[in-house]
């Protein structure tokens, strides 16, 4: 029987709205509890730590004035992604959590998101585990598609596939309405970063994020070193979250394409065959030579050896 402390970490930078509408559906999961076929509580505490990355919105307040159990962290600057979730993974340790659930601020949560997380992890091969998500309603790629009914049930992840000939990582079932396709709780090839469940032991055996990467694929990258420990990666689809997708830096901005271009370099040189890396090396060349200013740059600074923030 698992019972445990349990940290909820959130990292945000100048997200006020999203992260109190993220933290006001936490209030809920904080008091559920257990599903009904456990017969005990799977946790004894339920601690959230916000990590701000120097945000100017007046976040750090507005989270304190409305909710002062919340515990924030204040780096003063923007660490990334995998450097803003490193500082509370840091504090959650400190204080002893056996697990720790990294949750995009842009996102909102159901109320058994929590429980049947931990209970996911039930078995300790079980190193990481991650949610069904769904994009927020009206927050589709292609929201025109669907029927008014349809929105907020649009996958967003269901599973991660990798695709090692071109060193793409995609998800599962993404722009499929949900019809119960994908409800079986199964092993996956990685889990995303957006709704992340991780056992202590994970980070007592592999450390924390790479923050080489910033931004996009640490998630990736820490899944597959999870995996080649020994761990197994679950996808449980009776934890349910809805994302509004991309909020920090947008999709398709220049911000995301600098750091998509840069870390997939990054990833394939580390994880891919000779021959992906010969293709991704070929392919660097092509934006080096005919690639917008976003992409040349990107490509620069990889082969250069210029991680972290840009």
């Amino acid at each position: 029987m698992i019972k445990s402390y349990v940290a909820i970490i959130l990292v945000n930078w100048n997200g006020k709205k999203d992260t109190l509408e993220c933290l006001a559906s936490l209030r809920q999961v904080k008091s559920q509890k257990s599903p009904p076929k456990v017969d005990q509580p799977l946790a004894e505490k339920v601690k959230v730590i916000v990590v701000d990355n120097g945000s100017t919105d007046g976040s750090v307040e507005a989270i304190r004035n409305n909710f002062p159990d919340v515990e924030v962290i204040e780096t003063g600057r923007n660490l990334g992604f995998s450097g803003g979730n490193n500082a509370g993974i840091r504090r959650a340790r400190e204080q002893g959590a056996d697990f720790v659930w990294l949750l995009n601020n842009d996102t909102v949560v159901d109320k058994n998101a929590l429980t049947t997380l931990i209970d996911a992890c039930r078995d300790s091969r079980v190193g990481i585990a991650g949610s069904k998500i769904y994009f927020a309603s009206g927050r589709e790629y292609h929201k025109e598609r669907y029927q008014e009914t349809e929105l907020g049930k649009v996958i967003w992840y269901a599973g991660g596939f990798i695709d090692w000939e071109n060193m793409y990582a995609s998800h599962r079932g993404v722009d499929e309405v949900d019809k119960g396709q994908y409800d079986k709780t199964e092993e996956t090839l990685f889990v995303t970063g957006c709704s992340m469940m991780v056992r202590k032991e994970v980070f007592e055996k592999i450390g924390l994020f790479d923050e080489k990467f910033f931004a996009y694929l640490e998630d990736l990258d820490y899944c597959l070193r999870a995996k080649r420990a020994g761990y197994k990666l679950l996808y449980a689809p009776q934890s349910v979250v809805w994302h509004k997708n991309a909020g920090s830096s947008g999709v398709g901005s220049e911000t995301h394409q600098y750091y998509m271009t840069r870390n997939r370099l990054l990833m394939g040189m580390r994880y891919a065959s000779i021959r992906t890396k010969f293709a991704l090396a070929r392919e660097a060349l092509r934006f080096f030579v005919t690639g917008p200013s976003t992409h040349r740059k990107a490509v620069v600074d990889a082969f250069t050896g210029r991680w972290g923030k840009a």
